[in-house]
């Protein structure tokens, strides 16, 4: 992966590992790995979300202001295993989404 990729993309790591560990939450692990999804998912919301106000973009501020709230580790919401998997699956989506679309925007050149 090219520098200039993370350069226009800094958010795109968290993105992809906070997506892989949504997806993975689809199998049957230890409740240590869903306090660890919590968190890895959490973090990379609140940092897609900074990435997100600093390049004034709304809706993927929200959203991710949304998520990270949803996977909060400090003050979790509690939900039957039937309703977290397709979150989770929608999340990974979202994540996988902004990772590819979401970016720096363009530095206006002044003369």
């Amino acid at each position: 992966m090219s520098n200039l990729a993370l350069e226009k993309r800094p958010h795109l790591i968290p993105s992809l590992v906070a997506a892989l560990m949504l997806l993975g939450a689809l199998g049957s692990w230890p409740y240590g790995y869903y306090q660890l999804l919590r968190w890895v998912t959490c973090g990379a919301a609140v940092f897609v979300a900074f990435m997100a106000y600093n390049w004034q973009n709304k809706w993927a501020t929200w959203l991710f202001v949304f998520i990270a709230v949803l996977f909060n580790p400090i003050v979790p919401i509690h939900l039957t295993r039937e309703l977290w998997q397709p979150i989770d699956v929608i999340c990974a989506i979202v994540f996988v989404i902004v990772a590819v679309i979401l970016q720096k925007p363009a530095e206006e050149k002044r003369e």
